[in-house]
């Protein structure tokens, strides 16, 4: 009697899920009315946050010539591995590629596609998460500090990140990508804005400095600067995550033969990528210039004056990182309830959004508290998880699928992108961990 029960529970299930166009439903593909602007703001949001307020530091670990060339090639290659996902997304007629491990499994095989694409791209969105939980709760609490100026109780970062994570609560059960276009779009003026701030405030810096700016590297010990190489090109490479989410952004624009979805979102693109540039090198460059090498980790943290202008800035970094966490956790969202609900037979309906996405806001969140070491976690992310999927994963793709003619300008150009991808992906954690070690220390958990 009981397996009869039970049977007739599996039926009415199936029933329930045949009845649901489950990409209706998924927050990827429920809404494909996107313009191009909103692929402009989202790539931008992706892009331009945590990542480029530590790309002085990384230019303190480098030095200028080093430095320079590091993060002029990294926006070149990436800018030609967006191009390449752009153009891939509806490479075979009728079909489009979703989300990247689509991408991957059209390429590599179903199985070894999953394998080879999903662990990379939940190391980058999930990593991405946890770090922008730690960056959210640094800024509220800098800007409670210089409020403040002394006169209040320290709050703990802990409780910081509490803070911060609390919106996301409310911010995660957003159906879809096209939901949070308000958000993204806020999210992606304020990282221009808080990037002209730290660009200005430290070229005012720096013009009003009379002390000699030390530009050496900034370890002392050989052992000390290698390892310094080895984070700074992680974090690098964290800056360049968008690729991460490029393929679902473009997921949600419509398309037809007479004008399919590639000319829209390169168009948005471009238009990201331009105030990428400028938000990049202004704040990188200008910040290690008016610094040198006792840069903090974060450029905000190195400036206190003028005092409510940089408890500005880090508000609309608090801002930012509100709207960026929610970017990376929406493709994030699109895996959980598809195992949900194709693999486990749950219902797609708002309690089972509810709880999946709570339980990943809650799991960001301890993680985040637990270590928050924001150059250490940035330098490991960036090498192990977000160099293969932004510098040579979409090389090999288009290599496999585009089979362009060997020793021909676009297959060099491929290998070596694929060469520094790969070297980048092998030796920056080395210097993210050693930070992390570093940095616990003398730290105490929770405190």
């Amino acid at each position: 009697m009981e397996g009869y029960v039970e049977t007739v529970k599996e039926r009415k299930q199936d029933e329930k899920l045949k009845n649901v166009n489950l990409d209706d439903w998924l927050p990827i593909t429920s809404s494909r009315n996107a313009k191009w602007y909103y692929s402009a703001f989202h790539n931008v949001t992706a892009m331009v946050g945590a990542g480029v307020l530590g790309l002085p530091f990384a230019m303190s670990q480098l030095g200028w010539d080093l430095g320079t060339v590091v993060i002029v090639m990294s926006f070149l290659i990436t800018l030609y591995t967006l191009w390449q996902m752009v153009e891939m997304h509806e490479m075979v007629p009728g079909k489009r590629f979703d989300r990247y491990h689509e991408l991957g499994k059209h390429a590599f095989g179903d199985q070894l596609g999953l394998w080879i694409i999903v662990p990379q791209q939940l190391i980058v969105e999930v990593g991405t998460d946890i770090v922008y939980m730690v960056t959210g709760g640094q800024s509220l609490m800098k800007v409670h500090d210089l409020l403040c100026n002394g006169h209040c109780k320290d709050i703990r970062l802990t409780f910081w990140i509490m803070i911060f994570a609390a919106f996301h609560f409310a911010l995660s059960q957003f159906p879809n990508f096209n939901s949070i276009s308000a958000v993204s779009a806020g999210a992606a003026v304020m990282s221009l804005t808080y990037s002209m701030i730290a660009f200005v405030t430290s070229g005012v810096k720096a013009a009003h400095t009379t002390a000699a700016v030390d530009y050496g590297l900034r370890a002392s010990s050989t052992a000390g600067k290698v390892f310094g190489v080895l984070n700074a090109l992680g974090t690098v490479a964290f800056a360049y995550a968008g690729h991460n989410v490029v393929l679902e952004i473009q997921a949600t624009i419509p398309s037809t033969p007479e004008r399919p979805s590639k000319k829209p979102m390169w168009r948005g693109v471009v238009v990201a990528y331009t105030i990428v540039a400028l938000c990049y090198f202004s704040v990188a460059f200008t910040g290690y210039y008016a610094f040198g090498n006792s840069v903090e980790p974060n450029v905000l943290m190195s400036l206190q004056k003028p005092r409510w202008l940089i408890a500005a800035a880090n508000l609309m970094v608090f801002i930012h990182v509100l709207g960026s966490y929610q970017v990376y956790a929406m493709p994030v969202f699109d895996m959980i309830e598809t195992v949900l609900v194709k693999k486990h037979k749950f219902t797609p309906r708002f309690w089972l959004r509810f709880w999946a996405r709570s339980s990943y806001v809650a799991a960001t969140m301890l993680v985040g508290m637990t270590f928050p070491f924001f150059d250490g976690l940035l330098g490991f992310f960036g090498g192990f998880g977000f160099a293969p999927t932004t510098y040579f994963i979409p090389c090999i793709i288009w290599l496999m699928l585009r089979k362009p003619s060997k020793y021909g300008l676009t297959w060099c150009i491929n290998i070596i992108c694929i060469a520094i991808g790969v070297l980048l992906t092998v030796i920056s954690p080395i210097g993210g961990m050693r930070q992390i070690i570093l940095d616990a220390k003398n730290f105490k958990f929770y405190a």
